[in-house]
């Protein structure tokens, strides 16, 4: 048997995400004082959306966190799992999110507010230059980080709620038609909502331990069983540890025992180089006697 770890650098997020919720507190608090100063309840509004994003934030980061803490005997991956959680928490958050400003949206649509003033426009302006730096901060690790993905569409999802809000702001402000508002609105959270739902599907399927996107099993199979001297391959299994490193156990029936550790080593990096898995274990069998685990649909 084979146990193999490759342990790439993990990226480091953690003065993104300090920078991040630094940033978005204090717009929050810009906002909310302003909001009072003026008697705006949209920007007070939105300052309580900003909050939540905040909140946002600060789970991924937990998240983030938690799954560089060292393996114990209790908790043989450690916390790498939190980071799953995380991506899951910071989805429900979204969508909680989508369905306030749709709520809100629908209920101007019914009741028309007042004509959004040019200080609004200013203000939500500044949030649109907050909102994008902080999205940039997590924009190379969205495509290999379910849980930075998450942070990332969140931070997004604000900078277009921004852009909505300066962009029905202006075209009230020059046409006097405050059906804008609402609708861009509606635009928005339907753009934000097809983003967010992948990633609800990508951390539901991490959380039940599903193989992650990006990797084919069929196509790992095929590779496992090509192998020289490999007779047949069964109770594979490919995991998520966390939101960025991926295991695999398999069981390869190989009837001819020779260069065992060569053969294991040389596997165990083809598998990391072509499918991106870190943590391989590798069982090798003789196939002289059936071995249990090889009934199908047996875990």
């Amino acid at each position: 048997m084979s146990h193999s770890h490759h342990h790439p650098a993990p990226a480091e997020y953690g003065k993104a995400f300090a920078l991040g919720v630094a940033l978005n507190l204090i717009y929050v608090a810009v906002e909310a004082g302003y909001g009072f100063a003026i008697g705006s309840l949209a920007l007070l509004s939105d300052a309580g959306h900003n909050l939540s994003d905040v909140v946002g934030l600060l789970l991924a980061w937990g998240g983030h966190t938690l799954a560089s803490v060292a393996p114990s005997p209790r908790r043989t991956y450690g916390w790498r799992g939190a980071s799953v959680l995380a991506a899951l928490g910071n989805a429900l958050l979204l969508l909680a999110a989508i369905g306030a400003i749709a709520w809100e949206a629908v209920h101007r649509l019914a009741e028309p507010a007042e004509i959004v003033g040019l200080p609004v426009v200013v203000v939500a302006s500044i949030g649109v230059v907050i909102n994008t730096v902080t999205a940039l901060l997590f924009w190379s690790g969205r495509q290999h980080d379910l849980n930075v993905r998450g942070a990332f569409l969140h931070m997004a999802a604000d900078a277009g709620v921004s852009v909505g809000v300066v962009l029905a702001g202006l075209g009230i402000y020059a046409t006097g038609w405050t059906w804008i508002d609402p609708a861009t609105s509606l635009v928005i959270a339907a753009v934000i909502f097809f983003s967010t739902w992948s990633l609800l599907l990508a951390s539901v399927n991490l959380a039940i331990q599903g193989v992650p996107e990006g990797i084919d099993p069929t196509e790992v199979h095929d590779y496992l069983a090509s192998l020289d001297g490999v007779a047949a391959v069964h109770d594979l299994h490919i995991w998520a540890m966390s939101t960025s490193e991926t295991a695999l156990t398999a069981h390869l029936v190989r009837p001819t025992l020779t260069d065992e550790d060569e053969f294991l080593h040389r596997t165990a990096d083809a598998l990391h180089d072509r499918f991106g898995i870190e943590h391989t274990t590798l069982q090798i069998e003789r196939g002289t006697g059936s071995c249990h685990l090889n009934d199908p649909g047996r875990v």
